[in-house]
């Protein structure tokens, strides 16, 4: 649950859609270009940013020419660049370089803006022991991907899904009786290995859940005050995890509180693209 290893089949088929998408049933604009012609390209990152998305870059020109497009990199997925760096450069057929070149650029400056952001919110917390986690907030179809930018970026991963772990919200447990007990002992019932976390509104809660040895507990917009209480009461039974209206203002103050993560969506959602460009040369 704190680790992305992206499976290569993960990386075709993130590819093998994106193309499909693009190109549906053909580049009618490529068969501009004689088929013979040869081009040189470069890859620039227009700004600061910490690289990220190499693996899909490259699978992208494999699955449309694996014979005739080089590539030579001159970073490495988590490498911080700034702006104006050329990231590579690439040879190959004209045509597949152009078709292939807003897929391509698509993936690495999504997942390069993802690992910007956790770079930025990771140097927030230096020096604590605080670990900042991403959530499902994902677009769909790439989560692998992006929760590997996370990791990149030197964050760490949540759950994948919801089928590696519990996370007990409110709702699951007004369906339950209102019972924080019944609800973690139904939970170990069904999967007894998988961990449980619950989420609590008060401090109260918090107590009940520590009495069903829950094995993480999500303290929801709880203020700085209530946080350290929890620490407090907490006394390191459970792994302690804020969530709520976390921003960069406020991710210092929340990590000296003395919890062990914090989850923010923002790591995924609505992140900014890095500005990447690539400069063709005919020859």
């Amino acid at each position: 649950m704190d680790h992305a290893d992206i499976p290569q089949l993960t990386i075709e088929t993130d590819v093998r859609c994106a193309l499909q998408e693009d190109i549906g049933d053909g580049d009618v604009t490529a068969q501009l270009i004689p088929l013979e012609q040869i081009s040189n390209a470069t890859v620039i990152t227009r700004e600061p940013s910490i690289i990220c998305g190499i693996l899909w870059f490259d699978e992208v020109f494999r699955q449309l020419d694996s014979s005739n497009v080089t590539i030579q990199w001159n970073v490495r997925d988590g490498d911080r660049v700034e702006a104006n760096y050329i990231l590579c450069t690439l040879r190959g057929p004209s045509r597949i370089l152009l078709t292939g070149e807003r897929t391509a650029l698509n993936f690495l400056q999504l997942l390069s803006g993802i690992a910007t952001r956790c770079r930025h919110y990771a140097d927030l917390v230096q020096g604590t022991n605080v670990k900042v986690r991403d959530t499902r907030k994902t677009i769909p179809g790439l989560r692998l991907a992006e929760k590997y930018a996370v990791k990149q970026g030197g964050c760490h991963n949540h759950r994948f899904g919801l089928y590696d772990a519990f996370l007990i919200k409110e709702n699951h447990i007004a369906a339950c009786d209102n019972s924080i007990k019944k609800v973690i002992e139904r939970a170990r019932e069904i999967a007894p290995n998988k961990p449980i976390e619950i989420e609590v509104e008060n401090l109260d809660e918090l107590r009940q859940a520590l009495d069903a040895n829950a094995d993480m507990i999500l303290l929801d917009n709880m203020n700085l005050d209530e946080m350290r209480e929890a620490v407090h009461i907490n006394n390191g039974r459970a792994k302690i995890e804020a969530s709520g209206g976390i921003n960069e203002i406020t991710l210092r103050a929340v990590a000296e509180t003395g919890v062990d993560y914090i989850a923010i969506g923002t790591l995924t959602k609505d992140v900014k693209a890095i500005d990447l460009s690539m400069r063709f040369q005919c020859q």
